[in-house]
């Protein structure tokens, strides 16, 4: 296991050498590494099946079983190491300090509990209200600041009263009771329409914005991405391939995988025959990717080179990418009017 190094003041979270592996030592994840800062937006991309959620689920302690994670996963303000953790210790971590919102709000949700119970259960169990009726105050609250009507009938309602957005805006203001230092969202919009997903974003990040908190958002949607965070990891393979700043990724990629994804998501660019852009053949079974460059069997641009796995080449782990043959400066990107800086339109 990778030693555990201690989290600096202004970094809420610090990954090192975090693989995920099946029981049969097959690796699905291998060797991620980062931090996010206090107030940080962080987002991770890639396609389906390049290791996103079993990276947070690592991260959260809540892997499936017959996987395994190992490395060093730690936590400002959490004296231990996360990664090894007993279910005691994790379970005093989840829900205070890390917070986590999936996909499909009704796999987080007691369908026969109320949901005022639901979320006043949350603020008992971390103490954070001395008793029932502080609680469920504070739980009409929490309602209140995600956007629902009549929050005190919400409290009363059931989950399945409740459309897709209201169930996630519940799942929301129940990650958020009790201020944690990093919420964990895993593509928490997907299963929305267009107009939903849109509210329901803009309340995550008003929802950490208000409290300080760090933000790590899994999706495969570049342009959310674009809209609600700073900085962008491009995982594939089970590695991230790429990091930095959203508008300098975003217009001037330097890993080939994270160039076709940019091209693959502008719907409005076709060729001659009028065709979209796409990647080369499919994401690999976990488990399966060659090595070296992970990347190496899709890529146009590979060489024998890369069944060696590539160096990381930038200023550190949150800054940089791995690829024998970079794109140029100045291609394949998406012009920087094309990406949002949430923090600034708001301001506007």
């Amino acid at each position: 296991m990778t030693a555990a190094v201690d989290t600096p003041p202004d970094d809420v979270l610090r990954v090192d050498g975090l693989d995920v592996s099946t029981a049969d030592g097959r690796p699905l994840v291998k060797d991620v590494g980062f931090t996010i800062r206090a107030g940080e937006r962080v987002g991770l991309i890639g396609e389906s099946g390049s290791g996103k959620s079993l990276t947070s689920l690592g991260i959260m302690g809540l892997l499936p079983e017959g996987l395994r994670a190992t490395g060093s996963v730690r936590l400002a303000g959490v004296d231990h190491e996360l990664i090894g953790a007993d279910e005691k210790r994790l379970s005093r971590v989840r829900g205070n300090d890390l917070a986590m919102v999936f996909q499909e709000p009704m796999t987080a949700l007691n369908p026969t509990m109320r949901i005022g119970r639901q979320i006043a259960e949350v603020l008992l169990v971390h103490r954070a209200r001395p008793d029932r009726a502080s609680a469920h105050a504070a739980a009409v609250e929490l309602l209140d600041q995600v956007g629902l009507p009549d929050p005190a009938a919400a409290a009363r309602a059931y989950p399945h009263q409740f459309s897709g957005g209201q169930r996630q805006r519940v799942v929301l203001a129940i990650a958020l009771a009790n201020d944690p230092a990093l919420l964990v969202c895993d593509e928490p919009t997907t299963a929305l329409d267009v107009t939903v997903q849109a509210r329901v974003l803009d309340l995550i990040v008003r929802g950490v914005a208000d409290r300080g908190a760090a933000l790590l958002f899994i999706t495969h949607d570049l342009a959310v991405v674009a809209t609600a965070c700073e900085r962008v990891m491009v995982m594939y393979g089970g590695r991230i391939v790429e990091s930095g700043p959203v508008r300098e990724v975003f217009t001037r990629p330097r890993h080939r995988y994270t160039q076709g994804l940019i091209a693959a998501s502008d719907l409005t660019a076709v060729d001659d025959r009028g065709r979209l852009a796409t990647i080369a053949g499919s994401v690999p079974a976990a488990g399966d990717f060659p090595e070296g460059c992970v990347f190496r069997n899709r890529c146009a641009k590979a060489t024998d080179l890369c069944a060696t796995r590539p160096a990381w080449t930038g200023t550190g782990p949150d800054a940089g990418y791995a690829c024998f043959h970079p794109v140029p400066r100045g291609h394949g990107g998406v012009r920087a009017a094309d990406t949002t800086d949430h923090q600034e339109a708001r301001r506007g």
